[in-house]
This record gives C-alpha cells, sequence and structure tokens, in this order.
C-alpha cells in the first residue's frame, strides 16, 4: 500500500496525531516548534502557538478542552482555547516526546534527553485533578503508547529497543509485566509512535524507514504502507468512519533539498478502521 500525501511539507518534527470529533478533525504538533496544528474537515489546517519551546503531545479532554505534554511536564488547554502550563516536573535536559489517555482518563507520557543518553527518560502519570506520578524510569526514547479496547492491555514503544513491548493495565498498579509484543530489528526502520485499529493489531511507523507497518496479533507483520518521507514518526486512525491512517513525519536534521516530502502528513485507507470509542482525558 502506498499512503497519500494530504499537507505540503508543512512541519519541522511533525508528531503526535489523533483524530477526535470533540475538536471537529485532525491534530498533531509541530513538536520542536511548539506548536499544534489542526487539520479540520474543510481540509484547511490551522496553526496554534502554545507557550511552551515544545509540545509534544495533544489529547482531547472531557471538559471539552484537551490535555498537553509540553517541554518539562503538562498543560491544559479550556474549551476557549487558553492553555495553562502546570509546574515544571524537572530541571534536566529532558523533554516530553509521546503520550495516551489511559482508560481511567488519567494521560501517560514518556519523556527523552535531548542528547538521548540511554536511561535518562521516564514515563509520567498526569490524573485530571492534577497530581503527577513517574511511573517508570530507565527509558531512553519513549515513544508510541496506546491501550487495548477493553483496558487491560497497553503497547508500547522505546525506540532504541527495536521492539514494541506489551504490558498489563489496571488503574490502581498502572504498566506492570512488560514483555516483547514484537521485535522489529530485522525491518526497515525504527519503531516510534503506534496506533491500534478496532481488532486490537498494531500499527507502527517506522522511523528511517518510509514506512508504517501493521502487526498481527501474534505481533508479526501482515501489512506495510509505503511513505514518501523517510522519517516516519506517528499514525491515527480517524475520518468520519475511523477508517483512514493518519501519518505524520519529520523534517529534523535534514538538509532543506533532500527528501522534500517530509514534514507533510499523509493518509492511506489500510482496510481496518479504528475504534470507535475515544477516551478522553477526565473521563
Amino acid at each position: 500500500m502506498y499512503a497519500d500525501r494530504i499537507t505540503d511539507s508543512i512541519c519541522h518534527h511533525a508528531e503526535g496525531p489523533h483524530w477526535s470529533d470533540t475538536w471537529g478533525g485532525l491534530r498533531w504538533v509541530d513538536m520542536l516548534e511548539g506548536d499544534i496544528l489542526h487539520l479540520d474537515t474543510t481540509g484547511t489546517v490551522h496553526r496554534i502557538a502554545t507557550p511552551s519551546p515544545v509540545v509534544a503531545c495533544v489529547r482531547p479532554a472531557a471538559s471539552g478542552g484537551a490535555v498537553l505534554a509540553i517541554e518539562k511536564g503538562f498543560a491544559f488547554e479550556d474549551a476557549d482555547g487558553s492553555i495553562t502550563p502546570l509546574p515544571p516536573l524537572w530541571d534536566e535536559d529532558v523533554r516530553m516526546n509521546e503520550g495516551a489517555i489511559a482508560p481511567d482518563g488519567s494521560f501517560l507520557c514518556g519523556s527523552m534527553a535531548y542528547d538521548q543518553s540511554p536511561g535518562a527518560a521516564a514515563m509520567w502519570r498526569l490524573r485530571p485533578d492534577g497530581a503527577t506520578t513517574q511511573m517508570l524510569t530507565g527509558l531512553t526514547i519513549s515513544n508510541g503508547l496506546a491501550f487495548s479496547e477493553d483496558g487491560t492491555l497497553a503497547f508500547y514503544v522505546d525506540t532504541p529497543t527495536g521492539r514494541v513491548d506489551q504490558f498489563d493495565w489496571s488503574d490502581d498498579i498502572g504498566l506492570s509485566n512488560r514483555r516483547t509484543f514484537a521485535d522489529l530489528t530485522d525491518q526497515n526502520g525504527h519503531p516510534d509512535g503506534l496506533t491500534l485499529d478496532a481488532e486490537g493489531h498494531v500499527w507502527v511507523a517506522m522511523n528511517g524507514g518510509g514506512q508504517v507497518l501493521g502487526l498481527d496479533e501474534r505481533g508479526a507483520v501482515s501489512a506495510k504502507v509505503s511513505v514518501g518521507a523517510r522519517k516516519v514518526t506517528a499514525c491515527t486512525f480517524g475520518g468520519e468512519d475511523r477508517a483512514t491512517l493518519f501519518i505524520t513525519t519529520s523534517r529534523e536534521n535534514l538538509p532543506v533539498d533532500e527528501d522534500l516530502q517530509a514534514g507533510s502528513v499523509f493518509a492511506v485507507q489500510p482496510g481496518a478502521q479504528g475504534s470507535a470509542t475515544e477516551r478522553l482525558f477526565g473521563a
């Protein structure tokens, strides 16, 4: 399968796409510019500045606004669009990177060191009341995270491992019992962001490989989507019927005359659909 390019190269480092009816279309981030982008149902792209130099992930909230992972912690977006950062969680040269809404309505997001130092990253949990806890430590480039429809499993990528891992989830304990779901070290590229379809199958962006891989229930590669940019960062299902897979790409560290479609958003209908059930922060 081949993904179609649906935007120009409008981002330096596009990441974290998510479709929500609450905000009427697709949102993603231009991470290192500190901006949110919104592709509305008319096909128009809007750029929304945040008060942070980095915005790593944005997800909808039950309040009608959104929750954001910013450079050194979290922020809330009110229904009127105003953004309020929470106090920073650390002083180190580390930034947030990727996250997801958990089954209990909390927001999980993992980090990475700017120099990608091994073990310098962690996974953080933001509860709807604003309380934060550190859930996992010793991570390096904390990336894709998605939860199963029944809320019992989480699928996760720490990119340098070359794997998609699986955790058990409970609202009280959080993430536990980490094990390998898919070893992708023999594939082209490195696992980055991921999403699940309605059948519980994993779709994972392969950064540097110009592709998204579909994995079956055993973690074997069952589908490949070719993307017209090498640095494929993340993917999500969206559209009215949730049958379109939207894919973000990056221009980070690329010369201006190289990989000219990098920084664009791509889309494909891979024959799968995303879940019709959307998790909201605080719900």
